[in-house]
């Protein structure tokens, strides 16, 4: 026998059953008919998992859950009359592992022994006392920073992804919400399987039932082939959902049964299937506020928020600035094939400390990414962040509440179309360099409009970035390498920024 399992259930047969299902995966069980004969076996008996029923003659199985998730790491998994989805809840908030419903279904529990019994080999794989575990390595490898904070969050991780609970990502915009989401997975016993990252504000109302739950041939005009949905791309995986607060009511009631029931339907198909997925969702947007205003659903709000993991703003943990810089440094040295190595000033790293990092962790990273764009050399100075003065910004008292400095090159909020005109009007026409710098400066010296971009500060960049790039393509007649020279960067960094920004290789025919 491998393994030893406590099963709590007051029903004869049920546990017989399980007690055969479990034989015949190696593990050995015993079996409580109440919750005092349950607690007195957990006192006497070591065991590596418990799975038990949540209705008992004597009490609650939330007591027990209670027991065992305050004074071990052992898994434990409820079992839960069909419709009681409430405690449920409450049993995983409580720290329960997985629930399983009535009438049992024995695919569903051998999915859960095996979903435990990862756990419980993650958990035997021991390290020596002063080295870092392969997960603690990983969490460090992604979530950069040791702040406070960060650390708070990196343990919270760790325990998220013993679970098998739902979990809501809040945090600001650019906070690191997917790769907190990432982590999850990666370091749960579900790392096997398929994480499925979807974007809900992305897909159009009409075809989001298709993309969720995938359709038959035939089912409707254009489906010209069976089509495989999200859940089922996700099944033994997770499953999340990013900006969630977008789905329309329609979806939020679809996606609610296929939570509680652990099945979809196909459109066009007869039969139900089943899908074993690890739930995790996010918004930077305010979900209880949405409930309240009746524009989303307070059933599926409960269902998602079992746990919510809220994820840091970068202005939280200044001192991990520096860390971070350096990583997006590397990361863009390799991505666009510098030769030199891209390093901070002293004075640049102390200015980057005193910014207002509205969009957090991605607007470091898009700073940077034009701060080497800009710079001449391997260094990168202050002057290169395109950062407002230091006592400008102070000397303004709601600094942190507004909109950046209009020479702040993550915070433009002209219409596209004023900073592109200004942007083509001043292209160079004498040193490379100097006259990059005026042409950005130019077009950010027009950011005057109390206007914001209609799709948000991320594309609206992307957007100017590449109508500054086809300019200069246009100029030198689509020779990159006269391009790259007239934009002050080198051939290599601009084909990565055609590539990520869709700009033809070629000229277009006019």
């Amino acid at each position: 026998m491998t393994a030893t399992a406590l099963v709590v259930d007051d029903e004869v047969d049920l546990c017989r059953l399980m007690q055969i299902t479990l034989t015949k995966m190696g593990i050995k069980s015993d079996v409580a008919y109440d919750l005092a004969q349950a607690k007195a076996y957990w006192q006497d008996n070591e065991y590596d998992f418990c799975l038990t029923d949540l209705q008992l003659p004597d009490g609650s199985g939330l007591d027990l859950v209670k027991l065992i998730s305050s004074s071990s790491t052992v898994p434990v998994a409820v079992i839960t009359a069909h419709g009681s989805m409430d405690l449920a809840i409450e049993a995983l908030k409580l720290g329960a592992f997985d629930f399983v419903n009535k009438p049992l279904e024995l695919p569903r529990l051998r999915q859960l022994v095996e979903n435990a019994l990862k756990v419980i080999r993650q958990d035997d794989s021991v390290q020596p006392a002063d080295a870092k575990t392969p997960e603690q390595q990983l969490l460090d490898q992604r979530l950069i920073g040791d702040t406070k904070v960060m650390y708070t969050l990196k343990s919270t991780i760790l325990k998220l992804a013993r679970s098998q609970a739902p979990v809501f990502l809040s945090g600001a915009s650019g906070t690191g919400k997917e790769v907190a989401a990432r982590l999850i997975h990666d370091l749960s016993p579900r790392r096997e399987a398929h994480f499925v990252p979807v974007n809900c504000g992305a897909i159009p109302s009409e075809l989001m039932e298709s993309e969720f739950f995938g359709h038959k041939k035939g089912s409707f005009t254009g489906a010209v082939a069976d089509k495989q949905g999200l859940f089922q791309q996700a099944n033994g995986g997770t499953l999340f959902l990013d900006e969630i607060a977008d789905l329309p009511l329609a979806m939020q009631v679809k996606l609610l049964r296929a939570i509680q029931e652990k099945t979809v339907r196909a459109i066009g198909d007869t039969k139900e299937v089943a899908v074993d997925i690890r739930l995790l969702s996010a918004t930077h947007k305010d979900l209880a506020q949405l409930v309240a205003a009746n524009h989303f659903r307070q059933d599926l709000y409960y269902r998602i928020n079992v746990i919510e993991l809220k994820l840091p703003a970068l202005n939280e943990r200044a001192h991990d600035i520096p860390a971070l810089a350096q990583h997006f440094l590397a990361l863009i040295r390799e991505e666009w094939q510098l030769e030199g190595s891209p390093q901070l000033s002293d004075d640049a790293i102390g200015r980057l400390k005193l910014h207002h990092f509205a969009g957090n962790v991605r607007e470091l990273r898009n700073l940077l990414e034009r701060a080497i764009t800009l710079a001449e050399s391997d260094i990168i100075a202050a002057e290169h962040l395109g950062l407002p003065e230091v006592e400008a910004s102070l000397s303004e008292p709601s600094y942190c509440d507004q909109s950046q400095s209009t020479t702040d090159p993550t915070s433009q909020t002209t219409p596209l179309s004023n900073s592109v005109a200004a942007a083509e009007d001043s292209l160079p026409t004498g040193n490379p360099q100097k006259d990059t710098n005026a042409s950005v400066s130019a077009a950010m010296q027009e950011s005057t409009s109390a206007e914001l971009p209609e799709k948000g500060l991320e594309a609206y960049l992307q957007q100017q970035e590449k109508q500054l790039i086809v300019t200069a393509l246009q100029q030198t007649g689509w020779n990159k390498t006269q391009a790259a020279e007239l934009l002050g960067t080198t051939f290599r960094s601009l084909r990565y920024r055609m590539k990520k920004l869709g700009i033809a290789e070629e000229q277009p025919d006019s």
